[in-house]
């Protein structure tokens, strides 16, 4: 017998040994023991088996209480194998079996009720709970079995795909280094104060640009996306880049396609360093992709809350430095985020403060989940809290003084430090200089004795700049500008 034949049975037996363990119903990895099932929203199932096969799903709470009762979906299998059902929505969080039957029967173990939230972008969400600030204590406290993650793993893909890898875990020290620190501290947040479970779906890329996140049909509707996919192309014809993640909708094919039948409550997202030298560009984009994933789920407007960057690199436009202010790329991108908040149930977490000059990942995850929190709470959960810091709404000018209006301040606005910093004002010759700038009620007066017609003030608005500016809630100001001239990265595409 030939080595190819001994190869092939071999092969063979391993394909059937599989789909005997597995029975004649095989089910997606995201349907598995430890799962978290949405609150609140209907609950699909769905697999693969024979063509007509009937198969049920049955729902059993493990709890005791009013309503408590399995429920039941049948259906039969499509003439591809396929298979979908939906059960009614169940309001009550807690711990249920699920079983699933056709001509095999599988159970589904320590299955809980809660919330799920997807959890995805580039390395600052990849960042793992064992490289973050006080990793070891972190570590050690991490014992929250009702916590479940789901790590996708890494997958690229021309084409949307059917099934991922991944497997649920209960956070636990022995499970949680390795997951993503900001998904962690979230979620912790959520749990410790709603009292439920929460599931953290883990679809992570380090480096990888915003549009391999969006699908080629949202793209493709844009021509001012043409470049992206014309780049894409060309890399995707090089086999030297099969598994190039910075590829148009190839991190959307393999990683978030395959999940969009899952119910989840929303999104997390943290993103955008890879894209700053495109930067104008991202204002399109970025709003693309959330409406692009909005649309795949069927959800209507999940709330999805995101990470505007933080600090980073040299300390040239700080107030103090005798350079004049600079534009700056890493200024532009975190305006095209800001605009996103003019979509339905977006929140915005600003880390401003958080960065770090000489790393792109900054060690302080905690206070980046704590901020996505509170947004959560206040976005998702409907509560009245202060969320986000002191927010531009509109400006007026006062002769050599322009009068800033803000929202979000809750209880007032505060500097930390003696005085105000990170203020820039500029007359029609839109050349900058640091201005000075006073805190009066809700409102911000800035000058200065070199501008005696003032038309546009910047706020923080440089790589790494010296801002000081919260609430009273602790909460850091938004970097802002107020006029809109042509920027570094305007052209760009």
């Amino acid at each position: 017998m030939s080595y190819r034949n001994v190869a092939f049975i071999a092969v063979f037996a391993l394909i059937a040994a599989t789909s005997s363990a597995r029975g004649d119903v095989t089910l997606p990895s995201l349907i598995d023991d430890h799962m978290v099932l949405q609150l609140g929203r209907e609950i699909p199932f769905w697999g693969w088996a024979e063509p007509s096969e009937e198969i049920s799903v049955t729902i059993t709470p493990k709890d005791a209480g009013e309503n408590q009762k399995p429920e039941t979906a049948t259906t039969v299998t499509a003439a591809d194998g396929r298979w979908l059902v939906k059960l009614p929505a169940r309001n009550k969080s807690g711990s249920v079996e699920v079983t699933i039957a056709g001509k095999n029967t599988q159970t589904l173990t320590d299955v809980l009720i809660g919330d799920v939230w997807l959890c995805s972008g580039q390395s600052n969400m990849e960042w793992p709970v064992n490289a973050s600030h006080n990793h070891q204590e972190e570590v050690a406290e991490a014992k929250y079995p009702s916590i479940r993650f789901f790590k996708v793993e890494r997958s690229t893909a021309r084409m949307p795909q059917d099934d991922n890898d991944g497997q649920w875990v209960e956070c636990s020290p022995e499970t949680i280094g390795g997951m993503s620190a900001v998904a962690y501290f979230f979620g912790r947040e959520l749990h410790r104060r709603l009292k439920r479970p929460i599931g953290l779906v883990q679809a992570v890329h380090g480096g990888a640009i915003c549009e391999a996140w969006t699908s080629y049909s949202a793209l493709k509707q844009d021509e001012d996306f043409a470049k992206i996919l014309e780049r894409s192309e060309k890399a995707s014809s090089d086999s030297n880049q099969a598994n190039n993640p910075n590829r148009a909708s190839v991190l959307f094919n393999g990683m978030i396609s395959p999940m969009q039948t899952f119910s989840i409550k929303g999104a997390i997202w943290y993103q955008g360093e890879s894209n700053v030298m495109r930067a104008f560009q991202y204002r399109k984009l970025f709003p693309v992709l959330i409406t692009d994933w909005r649309r795949g789920w069927g959800q209507g407007d999940f709330p999805f809350l995101y990470v505007q960057l933080a600090n980073y690199v040299s300390d040239k436009s700080k107030p103090d430095h005798p350079a004049e202010p600079e534009e700056s790329a890493w200024a532009e991108l975190r305006e095209a985020q800001s605009t996103a908040l003019s979509l339905p149930k977006t929140g915005m977490a600003v880390t401003i403060d958080l960065g770090e000059p000489r790393d792109i990942h900054p060690k302080n995850k905690q206070d980046v989940g704590h901020r996505l929190a509170l947004s959560a709470l206040k976005v998702a959960y409907g509560q009245d809290i202060v969320a986000s810091g002191p927010e531009f709404k509109s400006m007026k000018v006062n002769g050599s003084q322009i009068e800033l209006e803000f929202q979000h301040v809750g209880e007032g606005m505060v500097s930390h430090g003696e005085t105000l910093k990170g203020f820039a004002v500029a007359a029609a010759d839109k050349k900058f200089v640091w201005a000075q700038a006073r805190i009066e009620g809700n409102k911000i007066v800035v000058s200065s004795s070199e501008v005696s017609a003032p038309v546009s003030v910047r706020y923080a608005w440089g790589d790494n700049p010296d801002a000081n500016l919260f609430n009273r809630a602790g909460l850091p100001a938004s970097p802002f500008r107020t006029d809109n001239w042509t920027g570094l990265t305007t052209e760009n595409r």
